[in-house]
């Protein structure tokens, strides 16, 4: 799926009918608590993802886990906008592992449609650690 890109910027809306139709596909028989996921690619797509949990609940995939597999198999890109929702549609805020997530493939200027509005990433994961502290120390530390 392609996004409509508004004058304004994402097109929201569509993300998150998206999000929601990817919450309907949820697998959640322990905690019944459906969440869908959508995200706006730098190259104009439209990517989403579902949770999908498991008797053993530590191995459960939250729907952004599905949404970035869904971008690197979708042949890769940054993520520009994110959306997630419950069962009814409700904004609700990525937990603190997906934000590691949404950050190592969106970065500092992916926009994230919360319950507080339209946020930067930068106000969801504050200090980030990402791929550039890697490279910081690897270029004082070289391979032997």
């Amino acid at each position: 799926m392609t996004s409509s890109v508004t004058s304004t910027g994402p097109d929201w809306e569509q993300l998150r009918s998206h999000a929601i139709s990817m919450a309907a596909r949820a697998y959640v028989p322990y905690s019944h608590y459906p969440v869908g996921a959508a995200a706006l690619v730098d190259d104009g797509r439209i990517i989403g993802g579902c949770n999908v949990e498991n008797a053993g609940y530590g191995v459960t995939l939250c729907a952004e886990c599905g949404l970035v597999s869904d971008l690197v198999v979708g042949g890769g890109g940054r993520l520009l906008a994110f959306v997630c929702v419950n069962a009814d549609g409700d904004l609700i805020t990525p937990c603190g592992r997906c934000r590691q997530l949404l950050w190592e493939h969106g970065g500092a200027a992916l926009q994230v449609w919360s319950p507080a509005g339209v946020v930067p990433m930068t106000d969801l994961l504050p200090q980030a650690f990402g791929p550039e502290d890697l490279d910081v120390v690897a270029t004082r530390h070289p391979a032997q």
